[in-house]
């Protein structure tokens, strides 16, 4: 079974080549997911697959699963328990609170794929919420299309959990998901007003002190191109006001680069505000037109060449950036959790490192340390990337 992704150009050649690969592995291949959505896309490239299916299809997955590998009649087999099935390593999880997105960003076709914002019940998020930890799980990395947007589609309706009320609210699921004991990590989230309100958790060391913010660019011309919130000004006097609440606030964002009409100096003010802002983690894309984005519409179509070259220059700055927040962690202590233990050592990640997008800290001398244990550390060396540290 392959998900696809169906949304940049990139993402569609990576799902095929996944397809391809899958069906030279065993020939029998179920395709879902958003490329699924998107017309005979997957069929005329590899006619081989048994079915296709658009995003959250379980219903007709599952279908086409047993219509070509009955399902056996065990009990033992089919007892599931009560945190699911899980892809992720047993320490961490991720927890999806909502599906689609009320935005129509001009690059985006996300709410064409996979429909507007659809949150899920509060109630029902804690309790899985709850299953996991007692599982094992050690870290909940909270995702969505539009983190804080969650319940906004509910007009933030009263839910229950534990027989107590509770709002179907960012903010409140934070408070709530913060006592659970565990590692809480906030993905995803659009820079509204209301986003200040979970800032002071994190202070208190109730929820991770990181955030990841999409802020896509800087221009107030092209953000507005973009059909996005917030101008950068704003974001920057935000930035300011979340760091004055918790000095040691990591943030992530991402960022398009060559965007159609996108000048020289709009470019440069992007580069300015990176500077001004030094954000901890930094992914940049180069445009890539999507079919059926508004965006590809929009007068001044940049080169590819000139595209990715401004992507080049835009993460060469961020690694100077990275660097120099990275080395005022050196002779600091940090508390980490142990992703894998490796010759002589483990390799871990701070509160400012989410699994696989950002940097890791390489703990020396661990001794016998397992895969999910939370230890002590003090760095004393770094790089554009990573840090590493010894057990105090």
């Amino acid at each position: 079974m392959v998900n696809t992704c169906g949304f940049i150009e990139s993402a569609v050649q990576e799902s095929l080549d996944a397809i391809g690969e899958a069906l030279a592995e065993n020939g029998r291949v179920i395709v879902t997911g958003c490329l699924g959505a998107k017309g005979d896309v997957v069929r005329e490239a590899h006619p081989k697959v048994l079915a296709v299916t658009g995003p959250h299809a379980l219903e007709e997955v599952m279908t086409a699963v047993h219509r070509h590998l009955p399902k056996p009649p065990d009990p033992f087999v089919d007892l599931v328990p009560p945190q699911g099935i899980k892809l992720t390593p047993k320490h961490y999880a991720y927890l999806k609170i909502s599906e689609g997105c009320n935005h129509r960003c001009t690059f985006c076709i996300i709410p064409s794929l996979r429909g507007d914002l659809i949150s899920r019940p509060i109630g029902e998020v804690m309790r899985e919420a709850e299953n996991l930890v007692k599982a094992g799980v050690k870290e909940l990395l909270v995702i969505s299309q539009d983190t804080s947007a969650y319940g906004v589609d509910l007009k933030y309706r009263t839910g229950f959990w534990g027989g107590k009320p509770l709002k179907t609210r960012m903010s409140d699921l934070a408070v709530a998901l913060g006592g659970l004991g565990v590692w809480v990590r906030l993905h995803y989230v659009y820079p509204y007003p209301h986003v200040d309100d979970v800032i002071p958790l994190m202070a208190e060391g109730r929820i991770l002190p990181y955030i990841d913010v999409p802020f896509q660019h800087a221009s107030p011309r092209i953000l507005k191109l973009m059909k996005r919130p917030a101008s950068g000004e704003d974001n920057l006097e935000r930035i300011r006001a979340w760091r004055g609440v918790c000095p040691d606030l990591t943030i992530r964002s991402t960022f398009i680069a060559g965007f159609p009409g996108e000048t020289e100096d709009e470019f440069q003010q992007l580069l300015d505000f990176l500077d001004e802002a030094e954000l901890d983690r930094v992914g940049c894309f180069a445009y890539s037109p999507v079919e059926g984005a508004r965006a590809n519409e929009l007068p001044g179509a940049i080169d590819a060449e000139l595209r990715e070259e401004r992507r080049a220059r835009l993460m060469q700055l961020q690694e100077k950036i990275s660097a120099r927040r990275l080395k005022r962690k050196v002779g600091k202590a940090l508390d980490v959790l142990v992703d894998e233990v490796a010759p002589g050592g483990a390799v871990a990640r701070s509160a400012g490192d989410a699994p696989e997008i950002d940097g890791v800290v390489h703990v020396e001398g661990a001794g016998k340390v397992a895969p999910g244990d939370r230890l002590r550390v003090e760095v004393h060396k770094s790089d554009a990337h990573d840090l590493w540290a010894r057990m105090q």
